[in-house]
């Protein structure tokens, strides 16, 4: 049985890019909307070039994408609202949720949620001023799950296009369990379009969430997506992932890393992703340290040839903590 809900890949910084986007959806089915990972307004208010490569409509241009925009300042935000409009983009999506360090210690991201007053009066300008559809990616509380319910206040007072909620705190970062009873309760909390995002890594435990959440929207799936890139495409009652299948993708996206970017940063790119495959191979912690130690694409190349050649698929194919 198929999940009957549209599926969203999450924006992953440093992973999502472009270039990835474009390789996935070339051998991949399934995603209903590509999540681009945050620009971040500056002062000077302009793009970085990495920031315009990234969501410029060339390079996305067969697929629904959704821009995120990561910033505490509201007339930044809608600068960035009104440069995508122009674009010709119609929907964007406000980080916050972000753990980083380096962005809460700045007030934006998950920072946001230690003053919902602020937030809220943020969000009133936003929402006043904007000329495109908003929705918002968060978690559901800076230090505790406790918060959530008056961070769903100030949501409720604003025409959310859809609020995705990943039920940790920030203080969790990644760790530990979802917080799925916060996004349960406040299912009947709220007349906002809700998606959920928060370690659903198999098919079954995809159907399973959608059937005992009959008021959830959609599924936003990261890192589940990450280590099984045909999970969406399973889950929508297409092909399950293969060893073909999957080594078809690595080899066009290190071909097509190595045509978009210098050999550092092709490796570091590659590194990651090497990390989350090798979740679907039983026992393949050998060529994942080879390859995560790789200084040259010989060396990442011969790893990844050993992956794929000595190494078993997992029966079920999907994402799991490594350190």
């Amino acid at each position: 049985m198929s999940v009957s809900l549209p599926i969203y890949f999450a924006p992953l910084e440093g992973v999502t890019d472009a270039v990835y986007r474009r390789v996935h959806h070339a051998h991949f089915a399934g995603i209903d909307k590509y999540f681009i990972p945050f620009i971040s307004p500056t002062q000077n208010l302009v793009l970085t070039p990495r920031e315009r490569s990234n969501v410029s409509p060339e390079v996305n241009q067969g697929l629904r994408v959704v821009p995120q925009v990561l910033t505490k300042k509201a007339d930044h935000f809608l600068w960035a609202a009104q440069l995508l409009y122009d674009m010709g983009y119609e929907e964007i999506n406000l980080n916050v949720g972000c753990p980083s360090g380096t962005v809460t210690s700045k007030g934006k991201g998950a920072g946001m949620l230690q003053r919902p007053q602020d937030l809220d009066a943020f969000l009133e300008e936003i929402y006043a001023h904007t000329p495109v559809r908003v929705s918002i990616k968060t978690r559901i509380g800076f230090f505790s799950p406790d918060e959530f319910d008056d961070l769903l206040e100030v949501y409720n007072r604003y025409p959310v296009h859809e609020l995705i909620i990943h039920p940790r705190t920030r203080e969790q970062y990644y760790k530990g369990t979802p917080h799925r009873d916060v996004y349960t309760a406040c299912e009947g909390q709220t007349p906002l379009p809700l998606v959920y995002n928060g370690d659903l890594f198999t098919p079954d435990a995809c159907r399973d969430f959608a059937w005992q959440h009959p008021h959830t929207r959609a599924l936003m799936l990261g890192r589940g997506m990450l280590a099984n890139p045909a999970l969406a495409q399973t889950c929508a009652g297409g092909a399950p992932l293969t060893r073909e299948s999957l080594k078809s993708f690595h080899d066009d996206l290190f071909a097509a890393y190595q045509q978009a970017y210098t050999t550092s940063v092709v490796l570091g790119r590659m590194r990651e992703v090497a990390k989350n495959i090798a979740c679907c191979f039983d026992g393949a912690d050998k060529p994942l340290k080879a390859a995560r130690k790789a200084n040259s694409i010989a060396v990442y190349e011969d790893a990844m040839a050993r992956l794929f050649g000595d190494y078993t698929l997992s029966a079920n194919p999907c994402f799991s903590e490594r350190s």
